[in-house]
């Protein structure tokens, strides 16, 4: 074997090595990534009981519910659907109706959403860009926020 031919095939059997490594990566990290959805997305996209989710909107006015061992049921909404959630756990200090929430979990045959985290929002700083720019494309904000505008420049740089 010449010297350019040793050296080319060194290169590709490093090659496929990282490539190896990087499909493993992605497949390790595959059933850990969760998708964002607002109801809205839940419904005209018709995502499937049993997949692991995040969703995230507004807690509707009226629908906080507990019960025993810490049981919460809330309704979160985004001004054009709502979705029922459950969950079993302390929830955040920030956590009220009307509020941002984002929570994580697993829906449920007949849209009914199990959390098994619920992170609240103190304002859209904290929020994450997805579920504050649904609430915005739904025209849907909480009252006495500034209307935002989607052609500003964002603090920390531009888009």
């Amino acid at each position: 074997m010449t010297r350019k031919q040793r050296r080319l095939t060194l290169i590709g059997l490093a090659l496929a090595v990282l490539g190896v490594a990087a499909g493993l990566v992605l497949y390790a990290l595959s059933g850990s990534i969760t998708l964002f959805h607002s109801p809205t997305d839940i419904v005209e996209k018709n995502v499937q009981p049993g997949q692991r989710i995040r969703l995230g909107g507004l807690v509707e006015t009226g629908s906080i519910r507990r019960g025993e061992n810490m049981q919460v049921s809330f309704v979160v909404t985004d001004g054009r659907s709502t979705i029922p959630v459950s969950y079993r756990g302390v929830l955040p200090d920030l956590f009220r109706e009307g509020q941002g929430v984002v929570t994580e979990g697993v829906l449920e045959p007949g849209r009914q959403f199990r959390a098994d985290s619920v992170l609240a929002r103190h304002d859209e700083t904290y929020m994450p860009k997805e579920v504050a720019d649904a609430l915005k494309q739904q025209g849907h904000w909480k009252p006495g926020d500034p209307a935002p505008n989607p052609n500003a420049a964002q603090p920390g740089g531009s888009r």
